[in-house]
């Protein structure tokens, strides 16, 4: 029992925690006060690199913690694309992009599982090198997934009602300055590898899901 209280108490589930409560804090007061909830929403953010550098740093490396750092992380996520979801047209283009980065998520995680690898970042086996070069390379990786967090804060603080267009806006914010348009485009461009990630991310994790099942399978 005392070892289990243990891990509960490493020091990047702690931060785990605390996110969750930034979190829960922030969505709370998302349309009272937006700056407000979006300060809270990238510390939260920051936080998830910190977790892990305090998880090697400490030796406080854990199941239950990567479990807690990818739930926290989708479900944070999906709470802000379904609030996108409410504010955009169409709000499909944002729920769409909550399935696919939830589907192809627990994919990955359960097919690590299945064919016994420590973890889903180990993807040297994959035939894909953009796949390979996403999850090898932490500053490539970071840099998408910054781009793809701050591309949807962006959007929440930028739109003033309920009917927004996804487009309009967009192109409003690249015609206001040739500065705009070039943060727009880095953005852009970080969310759409992150995007085409999770899209070969799934169909690798299926492709082993159902080796997985003709391997087991007795041959005649």
């Amino acid at each position: 029992m005392a070892r289990t209280i243990t891990v509960y108490l490493y020091i990047p589930n702690i931060i785990g925690y605390i996110r969750i409560l930034l979190n829960i804090f922030a969505f709370a007061i998302c349309f009272s006060d937006r700056k407000l909830f979006s300060l809270l929403y990238f510390i939260s953010f920051v936080c998830d690199a910190l977790d892990g550098w305090f998880a090697r740093k400490f030796n406080q490396v854990s199941t239950f913690g990567a479990v807690l750092d990818m739930v926290t992380d989708r479900i944070s996520t999906a709470c802000l694309l379904v609030i996108l979801s409410q504010v955009y047209r169409p709000g499909f283009v944002f729920m769409s992009l909550l399935a696919l980065d939830i589907a192809s998520h627990w994919l990955q995680m359960y097919s690590t599982f299945l064919v016994g690898k420590a973890s889903h970042k180990d993807v040297k086996d994959s035939t894909s090198w953009l796949f390979r070069a996403y999850y090898r390379h932490r500053m490539f990786m970071g840099y998408c997934c910054v781009a793809c967090e701050a591309l949807y804060i962006t959007l929440f603080l930028l739109a003033n009602n309920q009917t927004e267009n996804i487009t309009e806006v967009l192109l409003g914010v690249a015609q206001q300055s040739l500065l705009n348009s070039i943060l727009l485009g880095f953005l852009l461009f970080g969310w759409a590898i992150k995007q085409s990630i999770n899209v070969i991310q799934m169909k690798t994790a299926a492709d082993l899901c159902v080796l997985y099942d003709i391997n087991k399978k007795p041959k005649d």
